[in-house]
């Protein structure tokens, strides 16, 4: 288990056009050859916009890029004709496949916080596609099957035990609270890169949100 804490996130964005972004992988200017990837996982970027803040559209290709709102709501346009408003709770998904192009806002008049994953898909091409699942249940397992990805979110109340799958190769964000994954204590922001273990055990100390990802070998 490589645990990688919240403080050693390469720090990107735009603060100026209120655009705050977290990095656990290498990312444009913060290139770092030791830490490309994590099976299927290229990049967890925990992203803060001010109100009225965003990105402009741009595009993607080749990538699954997945998306959980922690706080505040999510504007998302894209170039296939989707307008979707993303709050605490969903799970986006936005296949690039051949190429997409999309835009991410917050409209709201509160600052918005989310995580977005990419992963890389098994097989490159294809036609984009979309999908928005509404109030994601706790233990609901999303798969990604495009990556060989399983999503699994775990809300947990404080003193709770639970068991996270994570196939060959597992990711575990903590997005909220504080847990003790396998005797090794995590806050918000920190993340585990877990191999061959098959699952870990989570102990939350606080009440805790986590976000696992459960992967073939990259």
């Amino acid at each position: 288990m490589d645990v990688r804490r919240a403080e050693e996130r390469y720090r990107g964005g735009d603060p100026e056009a209120g655009i705050d972004t977290r990095h656990a992988f290498s990312f444009g200017a913060h290139y770092d050859p030791g830490n490309l990837r994590f099976g299927a996982l290229i990049a967890c970027n925990e992203e803060r916009l001010a109100p009225g803040a965003g990105f402009g559209e741009h595009p993607h290709s080749h990538t699954e890029i997945v998306t959980w709102v922690v706080e505040g709501e999510l504007t998302h346009r894209d170039s296939e004709g989707h307008e979707v408003t993303v709050r605490p709770g969903d799970v986006q998904r936005l296949s690039a496949a051949a190429g997409v192009r999309h835009t991410e806002r917050n409209d709201a008049e509160v600052p918005l916080t989310f995580v977005q994953m990419w992963l890389t898909p098994l097989e490159p091409g294809g036609d984009p596609s979309y999908e928005i699942v509404r109030s994601v249940a706790d233990s609901t397992p999303y798969a990604v099957p495009g990556a060989g990805a399983t999503l699994h979110v775990r809300r947990l109340t404080a003193g709770e035990r639970a068991a996270a799958p994570t196939g060959s190769h597992g990711y575990v964000h903590v997005v909220r609270g504080e847990v003790s994954l396998d005797g090794e204590r995590l806050g918000p922001g920190d993340a585990a890169r877990v191999t061959d273990a098959g699952e870990v055990r989570v102990l939350a100390l606080t009440p805790a949100e986590l976000l696992v990802w459960e992967m073939r070998a990259g």
